[in-house]
């Protein structure tokens, strides 16, 4: 009863279907994701957000009924782009690529959604520590997981699916760790950071690769 009730209370009070509702909901989100980069998760509230919507705390409510149901939205929409990125992956010829060009480019690929999205380790440590939101955490890495898994079978680590789960949990780490850090640094240090992860992974991916081939 207690997990039905929190499902309620994080769900949107009016589902956006019409244009000028849609937009208002972008807005919101959009606002918050703002205001987590100024203020952060503690300080964030629904007085704040209507503020820098510039509608009421009661018009708000209209559409989510508490903040934690405006993280959701944004966590869910971070995870759609998450989801595009990966399916994005699966549809390259992962079996003709050389391993370091497909390496480059799934790093770009899913570094691009840790960009967009501002706030972006807030939102993180949020999914992580809030349990309204472990939920979509746990979505999160399994999502990771499972793709790679299967692009690690199709470009020749032919291991057994728990051993390429592992190698993907263990790849889901590192880069979901090192992307934080990254859309967090400037010019040099962030070249430097994304050169060093694709250093790890490539020793890595390389190692296991002559060891199937092996």
């Amino acid at each position: 009863m207690k997990a039905r009730q929190k499902k309620q209370d994080l769900a949107p009070r009016n589902a956006p279907v019409q244009g000028r509702s849609r937009e208002r909901s972008r807005q919101i989100l959009d606002a918050t994701s703002e205001l987590l980069e100024q203020v952060g998760f503690d300080d964030l509230n629904t007085i704040l957000i209507a503020e820098a919507v510039g509608i009421s705390v009661g018009s708000l409510y209209h559409y989510y009924p508490n903040k934690h149901a405006i993280l959701h939205a944004m966590a869910m929409r971070w995870l759609e782009g998450i989801a595009q990125a990966l399916d994005n992956i699966r549809s390259w010829p992962v079996e003709e690529m050389p391993l370091d060009d497909l390496l480059n480019r799934m790093l770009a690929e899913m570094l691009a959604v840790y960009k967009k999205q501002k706030a972006v380790l807030t939102l993180v440590q949020a999914m992580f520590s809030v349990p309204e939101l472990r939920e979509l955490d746990t979505q999160h890495d399994e999502m990771v997981i499972a793709c790679m898994a299967d692009v690690f079978r199709r470009a020749g680590i032919n291991r057994h699916i728990r051993e390429r789960e592992r190698l993907g949990r263990l790849y889901l780490e590192m880069t979901h760790a090192a992307f934080l850090v990254i859309v967090n640094q400037k010019g040099e240090r962030s070249r430097k950071t994304l050169a060093d992860l694709k250093l790890m992974l490539s020793t890595l991916l390389h190692h296991h690769l002559q060891a199937a081939d092996g």
